[in-house]
């Protein structure tokens, strides 16, 4: 049975605008936007935009852009920098139950405590020395100018293992972790506590996301519980490594932009990155129909799956040779017969509008003045034809029949004075688009 089978599937994606999605954020996205699909349930957004220095409208645009692309529109949108107001709320609540504290060392103090534990060969893990400060110790710092960040209190006794949706029974040791920083001095707030008090506050019912987030799910776990609500379910998905085999700095600069430049549909960037790290075939489809009905995250292996370029550049050139003109309609300026014929030959969209070109012409391919004889009688037979799919095949029937040639000395010379090109789609089906006259005149140009 899939692991999300439930009739009430929340699930949500969370990037930080501060800069452009990447490959791996957008396979993120689509996990989660396939879970939601595949059981009627909601995709959201959520911007975690509490870094204010480094967040933009621009980039935030940018992500709805994105998403809005690839055909996966978020059903909600929540932005974090609307809930600061809530987080301090809950800090409050959880400062009261004794599972957050005020700490006052400086950045320079922890990251000289750190280097002595090491130094010793032990981890580097927080004391809790600021546990044992008194009220008045406290307000002597505070009067020094000092302002306290947060922390949460980690602890044996708040749940710490969890059945992983892709990775199995897992769990964290609360003992081997410092107590996480969930504010700064400064006031702003890290990751952690307002991820969790989103997911309760949006239903969230399911998380999928990077392995890297492995620990972070342990410690959010015992945040849950602290709150008193019961965490999601998490799904934590071997992260992409490039093609040389490795983690590649460039997977994280790869993109929509880098897809459309390169004349990439979205659904063949959904095609790939939904098989990929799974034991299903990638293979090209013509909507995302069958990538939703198959999804199901026991297909989901443990290794790392790997990205490359060139096999989405091949499957887009799958998927381009299936779809229906009904499809590219509203893309293309060419009619669904000439779509019919120079569909199985291109890689891109833009490449199909290089056809049109060619069969509207003015062709102009080089001369072939060894060839002048043979072109000016195919083009004199032709005259001689009546215009239509068995055209081709009559006519380089009667040319083998009156000058002996076969094969390529017999159909190259013809293509090529034709189009322009030595390779491209089925002549039986381009020359009637040609037409009798334009192709005539091609002809006797040589």
């Amino acid at each position: 049975m899939n692991a999300l089978s439930t009739s009430a599937v929340v699930t949500r994606f969370a990037p930080s605008p501060t800069g452009r999605l990447h490959v791996g954020n957008i396979r993120t996205a689509l996990l989660n936007w396939l879970a939601a699909r595949k059981f009627g349930g909601q995709f959201l957004l959520r911007l975690d935009d509490t870094d204010i220095t480094r967040s933009t409208e621009e980039f935030a645009q940018s992500i709805r852009d994105d998403l809005s692309w690839l055909g996966m529109t978020p059903d909600g949108e929540t932005r974090q920098s609307d809930r600061l107001d809530r987080y301090a709320e809950v800090l409050e609540q959880l400062a009261a139950a004794g599972h957050a504290y005020p700490a006052y060392e400086t950045p320079e103090e922890l990251d000289l405590k750190r280097k002595v534990l090491l130094a010793r060969g032990k981890p580097p893990v927080y004391d809790r020395s600021a546990l044992s400060l008194s009220a008045t110790d406290r307000a002597r710092l505070e009067a020094e100018g000092r302002t306290p960040h947060w922390r949460f209190r980690l602890s044996p006794d708040l749940p710490h293992r969890w059945e992983d949706l892709v990775r199995g029974p897992s769990h964290i040791d609360p003992a081997s972790l410092s107590d996480p920083v969930i504010r700064r001095a400064d006031g702003s707030w890290l990751y952690m506590l307002p991820s969790v008090i989103d997911d309760i506050d949006m239903g969230v019912t399911h998380v999928l996301r990077g392995e890297d987030h492995v620990t972070n799910t342990g410690i959010q776990l015992q945040m849950f519980a602290a709150l008193g609500h019961p965490a999601p379910a998490f799904g934590h998905a071997p992260l992409l490594t490039g093609t040389e085999g490795k983690l590649s700095k460039r997977l994280g600069s790869i993109g929509v932009a880098d897809f459309r430049d390169a004349g990439i549909e979205p659904l063949a960037v959904k095609a790939l990155l939904a098989r990929l790290g799974t034991s299903l075939p990638v293979e090209p489809v013509t909507s995302d129909a069958p990538l939703i009905e198959a999804f199901d995250l026991a297909h989901l292996g443990r290794a790392h799956p790997r990205f490359d370029e060139a096999e989405l550049a091949s499957l887009n050139a799958k998927i381009l040779h299936a779809l229906p003109y009904a499809d590219v309609r509203d893309r293309v300026s060419l009619s669904e017969a000439e779509w019919l014929a120079v569909r199985g030959n291109i890689r891109t969209l833009a490449e199909a509008e290089e056809w049109k070109r060619i069969i509207l012409g003015p062709e102009a391919p080089d001369p072939q003045p060894e060839e002048a004889n043979y072109l000016g009688e195919a083009a004199s037979l032709l005259e001689t034809l009546e215009m239509g799919p068995e055209t081709w095949g009559k006519l380089t029937t009667a040319l083998a029949e009156r000058t002996g040639r076969q094969g390529k000395s017999l159909f190259l010379p013809l293509r090529l004075a034709l189009t322009g090109r030595a390779s491209g789609p089925d002549m039986a089906a381009l020359l009637p688009l040609i037409g009798r006259d334009r192709a005539v005149a091609r002809l006797r140009r040589h």
